[in-house]
């Protein structure tokens, strides 16, 4: 299982120095909710001492996620692909940088160094990261938790797909034994204190 030291055992925001790698969309044509809920989240992991790893990208929920993170004086380590710098797309909100290739370079890195995944509302690479590390999971790469924060039932399709995709016997096991669901931030912190023994 993976390791976070713990400050106090008997409440769930005191899972503490973990690194928590957060997919999510480099779109700023979104639901400005998500904006606000993303805000939160780095308010709480920034107090509570965590790292944020994140793709690297200056744009949307991500650049929203690291300059509040770099507000609140939070730690982040972006995972940043050649193309992005030269697009100009980087983020400036970055603590530390690891510069990678291409995105599959990224998704491993993100993968090896990340003690827990979240994910934000996003598109096709974000779809593309939750199920990088979901099927490292089921293969036995990591047992490191992966929770859909279900931002004003943006997940709820994929969740849809999950449940077909399970009745139809094409995984393993059931899906929740890799992908945890969590509506609120409360429920994020909660499946984190679940998968860490934190209370």
């Amino acid at each position: 299982m993976p390791t976070a030291r713990l400050r106090n055992s008997t409440e769930a925001s005191n899972c503490y120095n973990m690194k928590i790698c957060v997919f999510c969309s480099a779109n700023w044509q979104i639901d400005r909710t998500f904006f606000f809920r993303t805000d939160a989240l780095a308010r709480w992991a920034a107090r509570e001492g965590h790292t944020i790893v994140f793709g690297g990208a200056g744009l949307g929920l991500m650049d929203c996620l690291a300059k509040v993170m770099h507000e609140e004086g939070g730690r982040t380590i972006g995972v940043v692909p050649q193309i992005l710098t030269r697009n100009g797309n980087q983020s400036k909100y970055i603590d530390v940088e690891v510069p990678c290739d291409n995105l599959n370079d990224r998704k491993q890195l993100m993968q090896d160094m990340s003690d827990a995944f979240i994910a934000l509302p996003g598109g096709l690479g974000t779809l593309d990261e939750i199920f990088t590390v979901v099927a490292a999971a089921t293969m036995g790469y990591h047992q490191k938790p992966v929770i859909l924060y279900n931002m004003g039932g943006f997940w709820d399709s994929l969740i849809r797909m999950l449940d077909d995709l399970h009745s139809r016997g094409v995984t393993r096991k059931d899906w929740h034994t890799y992908i945890k669901v969590a509506h609120s931030l409360e429920e994020v912190k909660s499946a984190l204190a679940q998968s860490f023994s934190c209370n």
